[in-house]
C-alpha cells in the first residue's frame, strides 16, 4: 500500500464497505475528512493513517468497520493549504 496515493475527494470506507467520509487532506499522519459529510456536524474529523488497509481507484479502505472508525475518529481543525494538502 502506498499512502502517497491518497488524494483529495477520495471515498473512505470501512472494511465492511460502509462509507466513512471523503478525504479533504492528509496531514500529521491522519486523513482529515471533509466537514460536509453528514456526520461531521460542521467539524473536520480525522482518522489515523494506521487504519488504512488499501488504496485502490478512488477508494481508501480501512482495516476497521465503518461504524467503528466513526466511533473512534477525532475532531480536528481544517487542513492547511499548499504542500500539506493531498493531491
Amino acid at each position: 500500500m502506498n499512502i502517497s496515493q491518497i488524494r483529495e475527494h477520495m471515498d473512505v470506507v470501512g472494511s465492511d464497505g460502509q462509507p466513512v467520509g471523503t478525504v479533504d487532506c492528509v496531514e500529521n499522519n491522519e486523513i482529515r475528512l471533509t466537514k460536509s459529510d453528514p456526520n461531521a456536524g460542521g467539524r473536520h474529523h480525522a482518522i489515523s493513517l494506521e487504519w488504512v488497509e488499501s488504496v485502490e481507484g478512488n477508494e481508501v479502505r480501512l482495516n476497521k468497520l465503518g461504524a467503528e472508525a466513526q466511533a473512534e475518529w477525532s475532531e480536528t481543525d481544517a487542513c492547511e493549504t499548499g504542500a500539506a494538502r493531498a493531491g
